[in-house]
């Protein structure tokens, strides 16, 4: 099962979704990409993840033209509400998905006032990874109030 996690600078949120969805089934082959990478996972996004025991420190941003004419099961964008600022992937492509969140490099201030955001977001990543996981790899159906555990298709 080829999965590959989509946004603009593989920076944070598409990171944080390549961690989770490893952590939950390390046989699964995860990668994840932007259209342009910055220099660095974000420092806040490795330290969210490793509150949650998933270490992300040996990720590094990848640029999605490295991953152009491969196959995958499932090509997953990750930017939030715009959904046009996301990627558009080309390549072989059993099921797209997106499935969007807020951008916690997005919000401004100290540590002590920005970590809650990316706490939140990693929180709605998490969910929603499990979420797809299990009805989209698992084929197992999940009743859902439409709240923080629904993927948007």
């Amino acid at each position: 099962m080829r999965i590959l996690v989509l946004c603009t600078g593989n920076r944070c949120r598409s990171q944080m979704a390549h961690g989770i969805l490893k952590h939950i089934d390390p046989t699964l082959d995860v990668h994840s990409a932007g259209v342009k990478p910055a220099a660095e996972v974000h420092p806040l996004g490795v330290k969210v993840m490793q509150e949650i025991g998933i270490d992300i420190s040996k990720h590094y941003p990848k640029h999605i033209d490295q991953y152009l004419g491969q196959e995958w099961n499932y090509v997953i964008t990750v930017c939030g509400g715009a959904k046009e600022n996301c990627p558009l992937f080309t390549g072989k492509v059993g099921k797209r998905l997106h499935i969007g969140f807020d951008d916690p490099d997005a919000f401004k201030g100290s540590e002590e006032e920005v970590l809650p955001e990316f706490r939140r977001v990693r929180d709605e990543i998490k969910a929603k990874m499990e979420h797809f996981y299990l009805t989209e790899i698992k084929g197992i159906s999940i009743e859902c109030d439409g709240g923080s555990c629904c993927c948007k298709r």
